[in-house]
């Protein structure tokens, strides 16, 4: 481990730019098939978002999740699902969906739950949430991460020159939809807790690809006569190491959270771990490498685009 802390703090002279188009190939296929995953399989939504019963039980001993199913048969609830969560076992996440049935009801099937269990059991954890106040969570829930999404867009729109917003947005939603395609593809609870978790992801990308990018203009205005081609290999090489500490160092964090946070932060920790991942492939592979579609200097120094100008 410390031979790799060591190696990334050196001046590297990786050639990024070299594997651009198998960059961009299996870009392509991680959107694509990220976009066929949500609309076949659509996201798992959570108890807030779809309405229903949460609750989280714990046993003195070992909880024989088979058994429990068949105490809780008289129970007339909507997809009823069980899970063993814990090391030893003795934990259990029971979800319902509990469609057209207002709080009173919900509360009635819960006392009938506990009623069927008897007292063998800690309630840790129970949750209600009304089809209705799901819905008005979820339309809340998308409004505000589109408000999100456009404030950091308009940011980089006026912080940068066309060129690199336009790269920095494509990278960001490269990461958004990767992201939701894998939560949709492993069934993966989609909830407001999800949402944060994507709106730090966003955060995350957008950061790391306007350092890179301030790194990009710097060196644009220093290295006069270099190669676009060479600059923006330098320009990557240069903070390469700020890239990859920063992004080991979360990495961890949310390693640790996926492994040990349990059920409840699982898809929260998921999405963290995954998105420190490919926020920092998009930064270099997608928002970075983009540029070498446009001749910078003309439109630095000129402030327009040539498109016939040689970019290699």
């Amino acid at each position: 481990m410390m031979k790799i802390f060591k190696w990334v703090t050196k001046d590297t002279t990786i050639d990024f730019m070299k594997a651009r188009k198998l960059t961009y190939t299996l870009s392509l296929i991680l959107v694509a098939m990220s976009i066929v995953s949500i609309a076949v399989k659509g996201l798992n939504y959570g108890i807030d978002f779809s309405g229903g019963i949460l609750m989280e039980l714990k046993s003195a001993d070992k909880i024989d999740v088979e058994a429990l199913r068949k105490q809780l048969s008289n129970v007339e609830l909507d997809d009823l699902n069980l899970q063993s969560i814990g090391e030893k076992g003795d934990e259990v996440v029971l979800r319902a969906q509990a469609s057209g049935l207002d709080e009173k009801q919900q509360m009635a099937a819960v006392n009938q739950i506990k009623s069927s269990l008897g007292n063998e059991y800690e309630y840790r954890r129970i949750e209600l949430v009304g089809p209705q106040v799901g819905s008005e969570l979820k339309k809340a829930g998308i409004v505000a991460s589109l408000i999100a999404v456009l404030a950091i867009s308009a940011y980089i729109w006026f912080r940068f020159e066309w060129q690199f917003a336009v790269g920095a947005l494509i990278g960001l939603f490269h990461d958004l939809i990767v992201t939701i395609g894998l939560l949709s593809l492993f069934g993966f609870d989609f909830s407001l807790t999800t949402i944060a978790a994507i709106l730090t992801l966003a955060g995350y990308s957008v950061n790391d690809t306007v350092v890179t990018y301030d790194r990009i203009r710097e060196n644009l205005r220093k290295f006069k006569k270099m190669s676009q081609y060479d600059l923006l290999n330098k320009s990557i090489n240069d903070i390469f190491s700020r890239t990859i500490l920063t992004g080991l160092t979360t990495l961890f964090a949310s390693l640790a959270l996926l492994i040990w946070g349990g059920d409840t932060l699982r898809s929260f920790s998921f999405t963290i771990f995954w998105g420190v991942i490919i926020g920092t492939y998009s930064s270099i592979y997608v928002s970075a490498v983009f540029l070498n579609l446009f001749n910078l200097r003309a439109a630095q120094d000129e402030k327009v685009l040539n498109p016939f100008g040689n970019v290699e």
